[in-house]
């Protein structure tokens, strides 16, 4: 196995390496705005995951995975002339459902805004049920008749 250190430097190198790829190099009209947001490896250096977000509609992201995967030898040889590892890995492409889930967070985080909001509205015109202060303060007389416990 490898220490852990140079197996995130390798993979820090392969998706720059990736990113610039889809930037420069790769022509492909089906590639759409591709953003590479991660990539890791495994501890034996043999497989690296390239995970990716694309701006756009559910085809364009099927057309931008396809494409990917049309160029991932262009691509894997190209990480394996420019990081000079005796074994290139395996390239294995993956939409990162992150930013979504960030999105449906915002989402609901808007959404408990909204009801706090209303909730704060509602009680600056609520009253008390009672007296604004029910309890027994230590100078009040205490009638005879009441119980002092």
């Amino acid at each position: 196995m490898v220490d852990a250190a140079r197996a995130r430097k390798l993979a820090d190198r392969i998706q720059q390496i990736v990113a610039e790829m889809l930037e420069r190099r790769i022509k492909d009209p089906r590639l759409g705005f591709v953003t590479v947001t991660d990539t890791r490896i495994t501890a034996d250096l043999r497989e690296a995951t390239v995970f990716y977000t694309v701006f756009g509609s559910e085809a364009e992201r099927a057309d931008s995975a396809a494409a990917l995967e049309s160029a991932k030898g262009v691509i894997r040889s190209e990480v394996g002339r420019q990081t000079g590892v005796r074994f290139t890995p395996t390239l294995t492409f993956k939409h990162d459902p992150l930013p979504d889930s960030a999105r449906q967070l915002d989402d609901l985080i808007n959404a408990a805004r909204a009801r706090d909001a209303e909730v704060a509205r509602q009680a600056q015109s609520a009253a008390y049920a009672g007296e604004a202060d029910p309890y027994r303060k230590p100078d009040e007389a205490v009638e005879p008749g009441d119980d002092p416990a």
